[in-house]
């Protein structure tokens, strides 16, 4: 904290008038007054900054992801939501979220504590309750005409009000954990909780303030984060770890050097949870068959002609014969190839289909795209995971002229996959970088996403390509593979997918 800034503390602590004054107007010294038992250690620069975001009005929506244990919650959830009401923006209707109601409960006593028992704010800056109020899950501040409300997740805000005033503030503090980011239906779930029904609960000059770490690639952290620096949502972003990428520790007054970094590193003892929570690093597990950093984009596909060693463009399809709600999708992954051997690159298309179709649909769904990816006149050819019950749909598409054919497959989902990673990884298979996002988070969570439709045909289509890919010689994951499933390569029982040409 700067000389002048300590001075001005000094004079406020003195002062009740000075102090109620400067408060009102600024939030950093409105903590500084009330709320500075807090915080152990001298504020560091990004505090200073959460600060200022919190308090500029220009600012709707505000997203920080910051590591544990530095104070966020406290001065961006309790601090900002008390100074909002007493302070100068004198807002009406503040709502706290929390990913579950234990969590909101916690957040509520938290408040009614400081409402109850912070004897400098109850003094300068009340009454907060009257006699006969009751707090319930809202704190009412009948002086300040204003309310708290805390929520979580498994509830809903629409039409919310308090009197005649919508929520002119939302703050949502740590909207995921560890089970909520498993899957994408808990994750979308969360996101369309916050897209459709909180943001919209709001008014147009209702500031919006979401806290929390990041727990996955693709939680409401990262997803917020990458829609306002795409310019898709407007609104400010920040990331605080205790390190940043030039190894400068943030927080100097609480954690002056490497030893004290090291110190908290083993005091929390788990290396996942300290890279993503304290760092601010996405960590992949152990058993993830597809890596997040093993995918690579591109920027627009090559035309298809001989002079860009265009190959074929052709579709994968996992089909899955339900319209059920819970079924199983039928999954149509569709790329087009380039080049051979090491130089080989597979394009996969946007927009793959995901979706549960019953047996004509799914063969109308397969025409179109044999049709529309057409190159010279000719249909694409269409193949298709060879089982019992599937056989009839290649017989099917090859009865009406369209290039389809079943595949055998090999070992289970799994195993399939891992056969194809090594392609993965040597960056040999491109994405596009919009229209692949669920295929690709399949890839990435296999083995945690309830679905795994798109994984299997990628699998299916990855392992077309490489069966005929010239002078691709065994990976060592394929060695791996071949020696635990008792594959002989004397005689003859390898799987097509890594027989040499």
């Amino acid at each position: 904290m700067t000389d002048e800034t300590q001075k001005i503390i000094e004079i406020m602590l003195k002062d009740i008038k000075v102090r109620r004054s400067i408060a009102r107007e600024n939030h950093l010294l409105f903590f500084s007054a009330y709320f500075g038992h807090y915080m152990e250690y001298e504020f560091a620069d990004f505090h200073r900054e959460m600060f200022d975001l919190s308090s500029n009005e220009n600012i709707q929506t505000l997203v920080i992801t910051a590591a544990r244990g530095i104070g966020k919650s406290t001065i961006l959830n309790m601090s900002l939501a008390i100074w909002s009401i007493l302070g100068r923006r004198r807002k009406k209707f503040v709502i706290i979220l929390s990913h579950t109601q234990a969590k909101a409960r916690q957040h509520f006593n938290n408040l009614r504590k400081e409402f109850e028992e912070n004897k400098l704010l109850q003094s300068d800056l009340g009454p907060f309750k009257e006699d006969s109020g009751e707090w319930g899950s809202s704190l009412v501040l009948p002086h300040y005409d204003a309310r708290i409300t805390f929520a979580s997740t498994e509830q809903s805000i629409r039409g919310m009000r308090h009197k005649q005033h919508r929520p002119d503030l939302i703050i949502a503090d740590d909207l995921d954990d560890n089970d909520s980011i498993k899957t994408l239906d808990g994750r979308n779930k969360t996101y369309d909780w916050l897209t459709k029904d909180i943001i919209p609960a709001g008014e147009t000059n209702t500031k919006l303030v979401i806290v929390g770490t990041l727990l996955h690639e693709d939680s409401i952290m990262m997803r917020l984060k990458k829609e306002i620096l795409e310019g898709k949502r407007t609104g400010e972003y920040r990331e605080y770890p205790l390190v940043d990428d030039n190894g400068l520790i943030l927080w100097k007054s609480k954690y002056p050097n490497k030893l004290a970094l090291e110190a908290e590193r083993l005091r929390i003892g788990n290396e996942k949870s300290w890279c993503q929570e304290y760092l601010l690093k996405i960590v992949s597990d152990a058993d993830r068959v597809i890596h997040p950093e093993w995918i690579r984009y591109h920027e627009e596909i090559p035309s298809r002609t001989p002079e860009n060693s265009y190959r074929y463009t052709f579709t994968a399809i996992d089909l899955a014969i339900s319209e059920r709600e819970r079924a199983d999708c039928t999954a149509m992954v569709s790329a087009s190839v380039y080049g051979y051997g090491e130089n080989m690159r597979i394009y996969i298309l946007p927009n793959p289909i995901n979706e549960r179709l019953d047996f004509p649909s799914a063969i109308e769904k397969a025409k179109l795209l044999s049709l529309s990816l057409s190159h010279n006149g000719k249909k694409t050819r269409l193949v298709i995971e060879d089982n019992m019950y599937q056989r009839a749909f290649p017989q099917m598409l090859q009865k009406d002229r369209y290039p389809a054919e079943g595949v055998q497959s090999v070992g289970d989902k799994r195993t399939r996959l891992t056969l194809i990673n090594p392609t993965v990884k040597a960056g040999q298979v491109l994405f596009p970088k919009e229209g692949t996002e669920t295929l690709i988070q399949q890839l990435i969570g296999f083995g945690v996403e309830r679905y795994d439709d798109l994984a299997d045909a990628f699998a299916i289509l990855v392992g077309e390509v490489m069966k005929n890919n010239p002078n691709r010689s065994f990976s060592e994951s394929a060695q791996k593979m071949i020696e635990i499933n008792g594959w002989d390569k004397e005689d003859g029982e390898i799987p097509i997918l890594y027989k040499q040409y």
